[in-house]
């Protein structure tokens, strides 16, 4: 089963959700109050618009403030994923591929599939929206696929698809 994108929603899976709304409780409280106590220091120092350090931490504040209103559009548009509803017979969000280089057979690359809002290559979350992404969404196992990349085409078969441990 394919799942579908509704424009209004961001899927998710629950792991992503978590993960998010746990970076936004901690952004929330303590990175709040610690950008609090620079800005206290900072206006110590006395004259405010010759201050680099009180510059700093209200520029600071500002990237904080932007990323809590970006975590909270996020998590109030979550449809999250129902894991019981997903079936491995063909690719799509929440589930873990396994894909082999058919250049270099020696190498394979294992990916979860997720929304764009919880994709992290770092722990091979990609995004359903990324060039691999989107040429295996829907594709079987068994299937092959070739994926335009600024070095030039890459081209990978399908040789597993599995619930997902991060779900």
């Amino acid at each position: 089963m394919a799942t579908r994108i509704i424009d209004n929603e961001a899927t998710m899976t629950r792991s992503g959700f978590e993960r998010l709304s746990a970076e936004l409780v901690e952004l929330r409280t303590e990175r709040r109050a610690e950008i609090a106590r620079q800005l206290e220091e900072a206006r110590s120092f006395g004259d405010l618009s010759e201050n680099a350090e009180y510059a700093a931490a209200k520029e600071e504040q500002s990237k904080l403030e932007a990323r809590i209103l970006q975590l909270e559009m996020q998590l109030s548009k979550a449809k999250i994923l129902d894991e019981e509803k997903l079936d491995t017979k063909t690719v799509s969000l929440g589930l873990t591929v396994t894909l082999k280089e058919m250049t270099s057979p020696s190498r394979t690359y294992t990916y979860t599939l997720v929304g764009s809002e919880e994709a992290d290559p770092k722990t091979h979350c990609i995004s359903q929206k990324s060039p691999v992404g989107q040429a295996i969404l829907g594709k079987s196992i068994g299937d092959e696929v070739y994926v335009k990349i600024p070095k030039g085409v890459r081209h990978l078969k399908i040789t597993k698809i599995s619930l997902s441990d991060k779900n």
